[in-house]
């Protein structure tokens, strides 16, 4: 009885040795799709980096477009100033949401 046991708990670890390589072999095919966004991700991060380290090419890209484009530069940048303040305001405002979720009510002292 001991060794039937055994040899079913042998099979069933096989059994299941088996199936996690067919799942990791599935998981790595259906990964590929992610390879090419990944991929633009990476390229878009590096450039921020690159930019980051030089900044005086984004501040004479700026200034390029002030000289030849005031209006349009200025359009834009209230459009990108409001588009932050937006962002602020939204991060502040689920900040508050989850610690009114995770705490429960404010007044809740139990």
């Amino acid at each position: 009885m001991f060794d039937t046991r055994q040899q079913l708990l042998a099979a069933r670890c096989e059994l299941l040795q088996s199936r996690n390589a067919e799942l990791r072999c599935q998981l790595a095919h259906d990964s590929r799709v992610l390879l090419a966004p990944l991929a633009v991700a990476d390229r878009v991060l590096g450039g921020l980096r690159w930019l980051r380290a030089h900044p005086q090419w984004l501040l004479a890209a700026v200034a390029t477009l002030l000289i030849l484009r005031p209006r349009r530069t200025w359009r834009l940048g209230l459009r990108l100033w409001s588009g932050w303040r937006l962002w602020q305001r939204v991060t502040r405002w689920q900040a508050q949401v989850g610690l009114l979720r995770a705490g429960g009510s404010p007044g809740d002292l139990s």
